[in-house]
C-alpha cells in the first residue's frame, strides 16, 4: 500500500497522530480487518512498535481488536472516527481548561509570579527583545502588551490591519481603555474598514493616514513591536514582527507617530 505524504500529514494534523499511527491506521483502512505483523508490513512500521501504536489507536476510538488468535483489528468507519474525536477533543479541553483555571490564584501562580518577577529583575534592558513568528503570535503579545499599559497605545497600521485589530484586539483595548490609557490609530480609513472605525468610537482615537505605510505598536513609551513584512504580500502564518523593550528606539517611534498624527484628520 503506497500512501501520499501530504494525505498523511493531513491526517496527523486533523487527527492529531503521530507518525506510525497514521500509518498504521491507513494501512488498516485499506485493509478492513488485519493483524499487527500484516499492517507493519503494509505500514513499514517497525514490528516492536506495532501493538503499542495499535493499543494507542484502540483507545482513541480508531479500531477495534478482534477476538481471538492471531489477533486481528477492525477499522472503524471514518465517519465515526471524527466523531469520536471531536468529542474526545472536547473532553479534554474542558479538563485542560478547568486545571488551568484552578492555577488562578493558586499558590502555584504565586510562586510563578515570583521567579518571573525575581529574573526580569536581573535581565538587562536591552536583552529584553524577541522575534514573534506568525500573526497568531504577533497578536497573542500585542494582546499582553496593551492589557499592560499603564499610559498610553500608538498604533499605526494598514487598512486591512486595522480591521484585524478592531477585532482581534478589541478586549485588551476595552481593558486598557478602563484604565485610563490613550489608545490612537493610525491607518487608511476606507469605505470597506469604516464600520470597524464607527465600532471603536468612544472607545480608541482614530485618524486616517494613507501617507506612511506602516506596521507598528508603542506603549507606554517604552515597548514596541513592529512588523517587518508587507501584509498584502506575506500569508498570515509567515508574518514576523520585532518586540523591543526600548524607551530611546520607542519615543523617536512615537515622536514619528506624533508628527503623521497631527499631519492626519479625525475620522
Amino acid at each position: 500500500m503506497i500512501v501520499k505524504d501530504d494525505l498523511l500529514v493531513k491526517l496527523r494534523r486533523y487527527f492529531d497522530l503521530n507518525l506510525y499511527e497514521v500509518k498504521l491506521w491507513a494501512a488498516l483502512l485499506s485493509r478492513g480487518v488485519s493483524t499487527a505483523g500484516e499492517l507493519s508490513d503494509i505500514a513499514d512500521v517497525p514490528r516492536s512498535r506495532s501493538y503499542d501504536v495499535l493499543e494507542s489507536l484502540e483507545k482513541k476510538g480508531f479500531v477495534v481488536m478482534k477476538l481471538g488468535k492471531p489477533i486481528k483489528y477492525i477499522a472503524i468507519p471514518p465517519s465515526e472516527v471524527v466523531d469520536r474525536v471531536k468529542k474526545n477533543m472536547h473532553v479534554e479541553s474542558q479538563e485542560k481548561i478547568k486545571r488551568l483555571e484552578t492555577v488562578k490564584g493558586s499558590p502555584l501562580l504565586t510562586e510563578l509570579e515570583n521567579l518571573h518577577t525575581n529574573g526580569i529583575a536581573l535581565v538587562d534592558p536591552s536583552e529584553m527583545s524577541g522575534c514573534l513568528r506568525g500573526r497568531n503570535n504577533l497578536y497573542n503579545h500585542l494582546d499582553l502588551l496593551i492589557k499592560e499599559a499603564k499610559k498610553s497605545v500608538n498604533i499605526m497600521t494598514t487598512e486591512k490591519g486595522f480591521m484585524r485589530k478592531a477585532e482581534g484586539l478589541r478586549a485588551s483595548l476595552e481593558k486598557a481603555k478602563k484604565k485610563g490609557v490613550r489608545i490612537r490609530i493610525s491607518a487608511p480609513i476606507t469605505k470597506d474598514n469604516r464600520k470597524f472605525a464607527d465600532s471603536l468610537k468612544g472607545l480608541v482615537e482614530i485618524k486616517h493616514n494613507d501617507k506612511v505605510n506602516s506596521r507598528f505598536v508603542t506603549v507606554d513609551g517604552k515597548d514596541m513591536v513592529f512588523m517587518t513584512l508587507d501584509d498584502k504580500e506575506v500569508h498570515p502564518s509567515y508574518d514576523m514582527g520585532v518586540w523591543v523593550k526600548t524607551p530611546y528606539f520607542t519615543n523617536a517611534m512615537d515622536d514619528m507617530f506624533d508628527h503623521v498624527w497631527d499631519a492626519s484628520k479625525s475620522s
